[in-house]
């Protein structure tokens, strides 16, 4: 599966402070470690911080940290928290009203990819990348 590069970051974002642990990191150190941009860094975060995912403190010593322990945080709400949907309400094949009554050839595969995706992304915690 291809994510936007949006969402690939808030996940390499969040798996880098998984191991800083209780530190915050800076923004320039968490850029460096990421190899994410500043600029994008400092977008990604703000929406990470604004879905209580993440907890920025400025000043000395600052910087960011996991909003709550790594298993309480699903890899789903910090592709929520960056606005990827996956899944998306237009058909596959272009039909304005694709369901269970009338469906395109793909429907029912889709449903599936659809199911697993949210299995995994609801089921898997950032503990579980370390």
């Amino acid at each position: 599966m291809h994510f936007p590069q949006t969402s690939e970051y808030a996940l390499r974002i969040m798996a880098v402070l998984v191991s800083s642990e209780e530190s915050p990191l800076s923004s320039a150190l968490l850029a460096e470690r990421t190899r994410i941009p500043d600029a994008y860094l400092s977008k990604i975060c703000r929406k990470l911080v604004v879905a209580n995912l993440l907890v920025s403190r400025r000043g000395q010593g600052g910087g960011f940290r996991l909003a709550r322990p790594a298993e309480e945080i699903t890899l789903g709400q910090i592709l929520e928290a960056v606005d990827f949907d996956p899944h998306p309400d237009r058909c596959v094949f272009g039909q304005r009203a694709c369901s269970e009554q009338a469906s395109c050839p793909l429907h029912e595969p889709w449903a599936r990819l659809r199911e697993v995706y949210t299995e995994w992304a609801e089921g898997t915690t950032l503990a579980k990348l370390g």
